[in-house]
């Protein structure tokens, strides 16, 4: 039996293997070169952990191991090699994808003739509906020519850059295209004219045509399953080369029209002091000339001077984001006022807390005290209920400024007007932290009272012998004694309430405004919530790279912040010496 488990055992360990190792070769093969350094290197731990054995101690870290490895490391990792970039809105491709898009994109292309080309489509029917089975005929001059569905050329990922199909001439009833068999019915016959192309067992009919009155019905079909869904980046290219693609005419119908590529690829030569290098540029086909490259992105230039956006690439930037901190009044003046909240929120946050619990658990730890249990109970319940449930009540059925319960009801009971919680600046930040107390002093109540219940009772004796009286001992004893347990603690609460971003998102949204900023920013806003603004919800778009360097100084904020405390918290140490 135990041979069978050990053999079960190493087969999971292969299936293991396996999955890591084909992952790792499709992350590269992708391009996710990070990642699957990241997949091949616990991959080598963990059989060095199980075969190995001087690695046996290490094997129950794997778990830790791997959620080490994907979610801490790659993402402190990502987010600095995200923050040295333009990654953001129009900056989500490397400069090769930009290349090909400008070169294979049909959006990048120009119409030779306005002089459209005669179609029809043919589709096979399930029943009475329509599939997206079709054929096209073509009619340009006196030949007819037939194309079938086009297939993709160029791809980025899972979006099709590109689609072609060589058009073929039509020159009897039956045509042979890639081993198959086309009946054109009738035939000879003109385009209007004809209604079905047989296909093997498969029947195309006649479904649309821009000029045909009858057919034009199903335009909406057309536009919305057949070019919407295959034509809109396809060309038809003809025996000659030409290509057809389709546009809006003047006459709002959607028709083919020969089109040419608007830019090509050139090379020139450009010296590195003496060392000769070749840059590949790119060139306007109409104009001729060179498109502009800075700051990770392609301007095509006209007559005037005159740039136009066109698309934009990841770009390596130094330190732009970070200096942009400093150096645009109009970002530094909202971050540096957002810091300094951060770190008010987040002192306040810990010293209200503590502020509320501390009192709670120097009642509830007199053994005198009946009822404790219940006490305790009641008193627990703000951080037993979830968060989210917590966040939406005060929101909406406390704070409220139109029906919430302390503006409706209690404020008239004093003849107080009411407070405007998500509007007023500072009545918006009493509301938050109002809120985050509320939520967090059974945490400071439960770890004081451990605490409090750990200081030896013959200190107080001693301590009241002396004469010291309840301030004294409180003063000089108690306290002393329970921060060295809790200081630790007080840190790592001072660090979570520095990057609580649910209760700011939940409660105000950050809000209200900081008006004239150019970064989406509020006066509640703290770091991480200003971060998420930055990357999610921007109004000129998602600027990765710029939230990347802020998520940097938080990090190094958070840590130097931390390790300062714990320094400090070493103080109190010394008085249990």
């Amino acid at each position: 039996m135990k041979n069978i488990v050990k053999l079960f055992l190493w087969f999971l360990l292969a299936i293991l293997n396996i999955a890591l190792f084909w992952a790792g070769v499709f992350l590269f093969q992708n391009e996710y070169y990070e990642l699957s350094i990241v997949l091949f290197s616990l991959l080598v731990l963990i059989d060095f952990f199980i075969i190995n054995p001087k690695g046996y101690p290490y094997r129950y870290t794997i778990p830790a191991l791997v959620l080490l490895f994907v979610l801490v490391l790659y993402p402190i990792y990502f987010t600095f090699k995200v923050a040295f970039t333009n990654y953001g809105t129009g900056h989500f491709m490397s400069r090769q994808e930009a290349i090909e898009r400008l070169l294979y994109d049909p959006n990048f292309s120009y119409v030779v003739d306005s002089t459209p080309v005669s179609y029809k489509v043919f589709v096979v029917y399930d029943g009475l509906s329509p599939t997206d089975d079709f054929l096209i005929l073509f009619k340009t001059g006196d030949t007819i020519f037939l194309g079938e569905r086009p297939k993709p050329v160029v791809a980025r990922g899972q979006e099709v850059l590109l689609s072609q199909f060589n058009l073929v001439p039509i020159t009897g009833e039956t045509i042979s295209l890639n081993s198959d068999t086309f009946r054109i019915v009738p035939w000879p016959a003109d385009l209007s004219e004809i209604n079905l192309v047989v296909r093997g067992e498969k029947t195309y009919k006649s479904f649309y045509s821009p000029d045909d009155e009858i057919l034009r019905l199903n335009a909406p079909y057309f536009k919305s399953r057949i070019a919407q869904g295959y034509l809109v980046n396809a060309e038809y290219v003809l025996p000659d080369g030409k290509k057809l693609a389709l546009r809006i005419a003047p006459d709002g119908e959607w028709r083919f029209m020969y089109v040419e590529r608007l830019y090509r690829l050139a090379y020139k030569e450009i010296y590195d002091g003496v060392k000769m290098k070749i840059k590949t540029t790119v060139v306007n086909n109409l104009t001729g000339r060179e498109v502009v490259e800075r700051e990770g992105a392609f301007y095509d230039v006209d007559e005037n001077g005159n740039e136009t956006f066109l698309v934009g690439f990841i770009d390596f930037v130094g330190w732009k984001n970070f200096l942009r901190i400093v150096k645009d009044p109009k970002v530094s003046g909202p971050f540096f006022r957002i810091f300094l909240w951060t770190f008010v929120w987040a002192v306040l946050s810990v010293v209200l807390s503590l502020a509320v619990g501390l009192p709670f658990a120097l009642v509830l730890n007199n053994p005198r005290l009946k009822g404790r249990n219940l006490y305790r109970t009641l008193l627990i319940i703000p951080w037993a209920i979830p968060v989210f449930i917590s966040a939406l009540v005060w929101r909406n059925g406390l704070l409220n400024e139109s029906y919430g319960v302390i503006n409706k009801f209690l404020l008239p009971l004093f003849g107080l007007e009411p407070i405007k919680w998500f509007n007023d600046p500072f009545w918006a930040r009493v509301g938050v932290l109002l809120v985050n107390v509320w939520l967090t002093f059974p945490y400071m109540m439960t770890i004081s009272l451990g605490a409090l219940q750990s200081i030896p009772p013959e200190l107080y004796e001693v301590a009241a012998i002396d004469g010291a009286g309840r301030f004294r001992r409180f003063l000089h004893i108690t306290f002393p004694l329970l921060m060295t347990i809790v200081a630790p603690l007080l840190v790592s609460s001072f660090a979570f309430s520095f990057n609580n971003f649910t209760i700011i998102y939940l409660i105000t949204g950050g809000g209200p405004p900081i008006p004239n900023s150019t970064t989406p920013t509020g006066y509640t806003d703290i770091l991480i919530s200003y971060v998420y603004k930055l990357a999610f919800e921007g109004g000129q778009g998602q600027d990765f790279g710029f939230a990347s360097a802020i998520s940097i100084l938080i990090f190094f904020l958070v840590g130097g912040i931390s390790f300062v405390n714990f320094k400090l918290s070493g103080a109190f140490e010394e008085v249990s010496r």
